[in-house]
Parts: C-alpha cells; structure tokens; sequence
C-alpha cells in the first residue's frame, strides 16, 4: 500500500482502529515481565484471539504484536536476534486474522518508540529499518511509528522508512505531551518534519499517555496545523490503584462520546491505547462508522458563502430575549417532564409558576439519563395550557443529527423560541444503562446547526423557508473540575452563536464570580442556576451522586445542624435565597429547580424576585 492508497483510503472513509493489546494479554494473566512481543512465536493462538475480538467488534484496522520487537527491546529478554521471526509470526497473524474477517480490513505494523541511551541516532535508525523490513516481508498494508516521543524520533522513523528502498505507507503517530505548552509541543510535532527531506507519511497520529478529555485539547490543535489525516488514539483514562492493580475505568461509552467529537473536530481515524479493550471498540465502531458522511456535510456548511438570510434581532424572537436584550432581571423555574404521558400535574405547575410572575419554566431533557416523556411535547403542553414561555432544553445524546434537526425545526414549528443546548449526560448514568447513546455532535455543534436554521439553512446548507428564531441558550459550570477546559468551551459556545448561558446550580457565588472574571469579555447574559435544598439527605444527594455540581461542605454542616426536616427545608431556601442576593449584581437573572417537583419551594425561594 503506498502513502497516496492509504491517505486517500483516510479521507473517503472513517475509519475505527483496533484497542490495546497488551491490556488484553495482561487479562489473559500474561504477566508484564514477559517480552509480549514475543508471544506470537509461543502463544500464537492466544494473539490470534485478541486479534479476532477486534474484528468481531468491528475494527477496520488490526495492529500488530510487535510494539516492542526491535533488536534493543528484544535484547533485555534475550531475543535480539529473533528480530525477523517475531515481526513476521505478528505481521502474520494479523495479516491471517483481517483475511479471515469477510469484510476489507487493513493491517497496521507496530513498531514503538526506542530507548536513546546508549546508542546512536543512526544505530536507532537501522534498528527501526530492521524491524520495519521484517513486518513489510510479513504483508501488513503499512507501518505505524506508535508514541513517537520527539520531532527527532519522528526524522528517525521518516529515515527507516527511507531505507527501506520500496514504497511503504507510514503513519506517524506522537506520544501526548505530558505538560509544558501542549498546543506549542504539538504543532512542532506536526509540522516539523516537514522541514527535512524524506518520505510523506500518510498521515499523522497522537496515541497514549493521556484519556480521552485531554486528548480532546490535543485535536483542538492538531486539526488547525496539519493537512495530513488525523488518527487519534487515547488511553481509557488515567488508571486507578484498585487492590493493589493498575485498572483503566473509562467506559466505553465515555470514551465513545470523545471519539464522536474527535470525528467532528476532523479526525479520521479513531481506536484506543492502553486499557480500551474490544469493548470500547465496539461501542466507538457502531458510533462512528454511520458518522462518515454526515459530519462532513455539517462541518462545511458556510453561512457566509451561501444565501443564509439576517438573524432576527433577539428581542424580538420571545419575551425571554426580549429581557434579555434590555438587560431586564429574568426569572426561571425548572421541572422535569412527567415519568408518565400525564401532564396535568406539570401544567399546574407552570400556570402556577405564570399566575406568580415567573418569566419562564424550564424543561430538561432526561436529566441524569433517566427515561421522562417527550421535552419537546411537554414544552408544547406546557405553553399550549399554562401560557408561560418554555426553554426547552435540547440533548445530543437521544438523536442523531437528522433527528436534532428535525426537533428544532418541530420546535420552530410549535412555537417553542427559547433553547437550551447541552450534550446531555451518558446513558449508562441512569437506570436503562443498555440503552445507546447517540452523540452525533455536542453542545457546540448543536448551537452552530441551529444558528444556521435562524439564518435559514439546513445542516447541509439548504434553504429554509421562514427560518427559525430560536433564542439559544448553552450551559457551564464554574465549579468544573477543568475550569480551563470550560471556559474554552464555553467561548467556543460564544463564537458559534450562543445568546445567553445557564449555569449549573451555584452554592459558592465566590466561584460563580471567579468564573465570570474569566468570561467576562464574551458579553452573554447569565442566568445562574439555583438549587434550595430540600433536606440534608438532598443535599448529600446532590454532592455524592449528580454530575456537573459541586456542595461545598460549609453547606453540608449547616444543613446539618437543622434538626427537623422542616428546619432543614427552611436552610435550603434560605441558602438559596442568600446566594440569589450575593450575585444579583453580576447575572441577568436566575433558574431555581423545584426539588421533587415541588414548585413550591423554588417559588418561596424567588418570592422577593417575582
């Protein structure tokens, strides 16, 4: 296969490589002071079985057991002159294993990174050449130059492959930096090379040393400076000390959601480093394979190129935009839809909250993953009987991108104005943990498409006749644990159309306004989430076991000195109430949520603000 085969083969499909391989021999109680690369000459049956648990999870791509079957690998095991016979028993049985699949798939030939000490650059070279010879004679379709530690390392792979003296597809794949300036470290690791004479690869990798959220970072960067494919390869997190044994706990639905976004950034290859297993292969090639054509079409629609139309002004798509535009105090109550198709409970509710001045009612969309009617028909219901504005919040996780599509435009159509986009939480955080997350984009592609129907165009830059007016509203968190991360991701929110943003439940305004410190410059309106307890059980609830917020414990002691539960309600108000005082002067307007749908409690909590 030569680099054009292989570039092109990138670009025209997606394609999902195979996981790690030493995790599975380790599961196979292969102890790590064994040489595993040598494994394919003594337990050819046990990598033959690893290698075919990845194809039935449906990799399209098999790497090699030889991340380590160099001559200075193999020697500290006594193997150094077993070079040929390993690479040619790994090359072999990947080659044996993809043949054998009923389907096209592509062998990859691993070759890791050398140790520098002790030898030279040239002696490091032949040493790569050796092993690379031996792996082409064995019949992979390319090589892989896996966790490249340095630009220098990458010249002494382009240099084996050069002495090869035959056409042979290559990728260049580089270890994550670790720390320092990671967006400097990672353009030279992507452009440098091209600076010195030798063969192109066809394309370009990051695998190893960081989970699938730093990696993300890595993406960022990477589909900014390289016109090369891009085939990126985390680690199933950061492993955990469990009983004494290093464990990888990301799930594969974790990590499927970051290959997703991976794909979306421009990425065209995706598999796993250490810990990901079949399992999270499967899951990451049922998500991404249907991706191939239609995140393409969404990433290249141009408002500017095409015949998108003016957005209306925000004030006059709702009441809520109005408020917002004249920079009025807006009020939110939020309400869960019913568990049931019975909504007569929440339109009282609503009316109740419209009969006491509130501005709008809430609606997620199955939050905490949990299984509720339709958001889009209560918010319907809602606004048909109880004459309140809803905000409907909209959630990638349920619908793919032609279904987001069609439930905004449903929306438009319904007269629901006011959105709320969020990525939503995984399945497997509720109790239908078999249910399958779809995720065809996230919370910032979800602002770009429906900004893109305000001004008039489809996600695939069709025209639409009105275009929508939707108010579009996006999330943050202040207390994120990676507040950088967040503050990136909220400006992203920014500059693909976000008109306002609701924060998640503030307890701490200290951190709410370090937050709008670092945001301050975007000028979107806030809404700050507001949560009043209900009782201490409540609020241990919502420290220990809901994603996104943050107890601080100052507020578990005071919960925890009200005796009664009827004390202990009244704290969670007044809690409540003291925060709303503490950042009026800084946010448009605040969301309560009625704990237990209990709308009672948040309209108490706003009686001085309605």
């Amino acid at each position: 296969m030569t680099e054009k085969e292989l570039g092109d083969a990138l670009r025209r499909a997606l394609m999902v490589f195979d996981g790690a391989m030493g995790t599975e021999i380790y599961r196979r109680h292969v102890f790590t002071n064994r040489c595993y690369d040598e494994l394919c000459l003594s337990e050819p049956g046990m990598i033959a079985d690893i290698h075919r648990s990845y194809v039935a999870a449906g990799a399209d791509v098999l790497t090699t057991n030889s991340f380590g079957a160099n001559r200075l690998s193999l020697s500290a095991f006594g193997l150094g002159e077993r070079v040929a016979a390993v690479n040619l028993a790994a090359a072999r049985l990947a080659r044996e294993a993809a043949d054998q699949a009923g389907r096209p798939l592509l062998v990859a030939g691993s070759l890791g990174p050398l140790n520098t000490l002790g030898n030279t650059s040239a002696e490091r070279i032949q040493c790569l050449a050796e092993q690379a010879a031996a792996l082409v004679a064995g019949g992979v379709d390319f090589l892989m130059f896996e966790t490249l530690p340095s630009p220098e390392a990458a010249q002494e792979a382009r240099a084996a492959v050069d002495s090869l003296k035959q056409p042979v597809a290559f990728v260049l794949s580089h270890s994550v930096p670790a720390d320092g300036d990671v967006e400097s470290a990672v353009r030279h690791r992507l452009t440098d090379w091209a600076a010195f004479p030798g063969p192109i690869p066809a394309a370009m990798g990051f695998n190893c040393c960081v989970g699938p959220d730093q990696m993300l970072s890595v993406v960022e960067v990477a589909v900014r400076c390289c016109e090369l494919p891009l085939i990126i390869q985390p680690n199933a997190g950061t492993p955990r000390n469990v009983d004494h044994r290093q464990l990888y706990l990301c799930s594969p639905e974790y990590i499927t959601e970051y290959a997703r976004r991976y794909v979306n950034l421009g990425a065209r290859g995706v598999g796993g480093c250490c810990g990901t297993t079949p399992e999270h292969i499967r899951e990451m090639a049922r998500a991404i394979k249907p991706m191939t054509k239609s995140h393409v079409v969404a990433l290249r629609v141009d408002a500017e190129k095409t015949d998108a139309v003016p957005e209306m002004p925000l004030a006059e798509r709702s009441r809520l935009g109005r408020k917002l535009a004249a920079k009025e105090w807006v009020t939110a109550v939020e309400m869960t839809p019913p568990r049931g198709w019975d909504t007569s409970q929440i339109v009282a509710r609503a009316r109740l909250c419209h009969d006491r001045g509130v501005d709008t009612v809430n609606i997620p969309d199955g939050p905490r993953a949990s299984p509720r009617m339709s958001p889009l028909i209560t918010a319907a219901i809602i606004l048909r009987q109880a004459d309140i504005e809803p905000v409907l919040h909209v959630c990638c996780r349920d619908r793919n991108y032609l279904g987001l599509q069609a439930d905004l435009l449903g929306s438009a159509a319904a007269g629901i104005r006011n959105l709320l986009m969020v990525t939503g939480d995984p399945p497997k955080l509720g109790s239908y943990s078999f249910a399958s997350g779809v995720f065809d984009t996230d919370s910032i592609g979800l602002v770009s498409l429906q900004k893109h129907l305000n001004r008039g165009l489809d996600l695939g830059g069709q025209k639409i006749i009105p275009p929508t007016a939707a108010v579009i509203g996006v999330g943050a968190d202040p207390n994120a644990l990676d507040f950088d991360r967040e503050v990136r991701r909220l400006r992203e929110k920014a500059a693909a159309g976000a008109d306002y943003v609701t924060t998640q439940p503030v307890f701490d305004p200290e951190a709410l306004f370090r937050f709008l410190d670092e945001i301050d410059d975007l000028g979107l309106p806030i809404i700050a989430g507001i949560w009043p307890l209900a009782s201490l059980r409540n609020a241990m609830f919502m420290k220990n076991e809901v994603p996104g917020v943050t107890v601080p414990d100052w507020v578990i002691e005071r919960m925890t000195k009200a005796s009664t539960s009827e004390e202990q309600l009244a704290t969670g108000i007044a809690i409540a109430r003291e925060a709303i005082d503490a950042i009026r002067d800084r946010v448009s307007g605040v969301q309560v949520s009625a704990p237990f749908g209990k709308v009672e409690i948040a309209l108490a909590t706003l009686n001085a603000e309605c």
